[in-house]
């Protein structure tokens, strides 16, 4: 029998989990789009759908070019 999938929104709550328990610090670039996809087994655009749950949620920030990033949320606590 194949693995179950993760939903985008399981994914977004895993990554969320971990950017609030500090294991990606404010301001350091999450996994790229492409090792995202690979370390959850799902497609580029599943992850899309992750990062737009994330930049709502107010724990990323996208920087053309460069990656997505986590927001410093220490002022927000």
């Amino acid at each position: 029998m194949p693995a179950r999938r993760l939903t985008y929104e399981q994914i977004a709550e895993d990554l969320a989990a971990r950017i609030i328990g500090g294991e990606y610090p404010p301001h350091t670039a999450l996994p790229s789009m492409r090792e995202l996809a690979l370390l959850y087994s799902v497609s580029v655009p599943t992850i899309q759908k992750v990062h737009i749950v994330l930049r709502q949620r107010g724990l990323t920030y996208g920087v053309p070019g460069a990656g997505v990033f986590v927001e410093d949320r220490s002022d927000r606590d």
